[in-house]
């Protein structure tokens, strides 16, 4: 049923074929907080000090993930997972803000994939899925941030045609870094760039 494949490492190699993305539930907790954790490593080695991302713990994510994913639906964000039956790929999160930012009304709050899931489509499928989310919120449009030297992320926004909003030095668990908002006007025309 679904396209993976093991590396003589053991490590599945996706295709994008096969993956499904749904609403997350608490039972995802330790997945999500597993992705996120990989990806700060891979991603933000050499951007932010060894010992912070050697210090992530897995454990104290899942924790607060399992809090969020907990929360009565109207209270908390929105989270979906893609997955395949050798489990959770990957995830995105996103919120109705109860202020507008920039004049953005929904904010991406998290898009993380597995190292070997990127570059298939599974982004593209993740950002359309918070889109809908976000306009069944009644948002019509929509903020995201990302760690500036994040030159990765900050191509697949661009790539969605993703309007640059903004850039400013931000503190995130004592460390001091800087980051750029980019932002979609149109939730709509975003779903039809992701091919959804």
């Amino acid at each position: 049923m679904t396209d993976i494949k093991k590396s003589p490492a053991s490590i599945p190699v996706v295709d994008g074929k096969n993956v499904t993305i749904r609403a997350a539930v608490v039972e995802d907790a330790a997945a999500i907080a597993a992705v996120r954790v990989e990806s700060w490593r891979t991603t933000y080695r050499g951007v932010i000090p060894d010992a912070y991302l050697d210090g992530m713990r897995v454990e104290d994510s899942a924790a607060l993930w399992a809090r969020i994913l907990a929360t009565p639906r109207g209270d908390r964000r929105i989270v979906h997972v893609a997955e395949t039956e050798a489990g959770v790929l990957g995830f995105v999160a996103a919120m109705k803000l109860q202020e507008a930012k920039f004049g953005f009304h929904a904010e991406l709050t998290g898009i993380y994939l597995k190292p070997e899931a990127q570059r298939f489509g599974i982004g593209r499928l993740l950002m359309a899925e918070a889109a809908r989310a976000c306009m069944v919120e009644g948002a019509e449009d929509m903020l995201v941030w990302v760690i500036t030297q994040n030159q990765t992320a900050r191509n697949f926004y661009e790539m969605l045609q993703a309007e640059l909003v903004a850039g400013q030095p931000f503190t995130w668990d004592g460390l001091e870094l800087h980051e750029t908002g980019y932002g979609w006007r149109d939730l709509p025309a975003l779903i039809q760039q992701c091919g959804r």
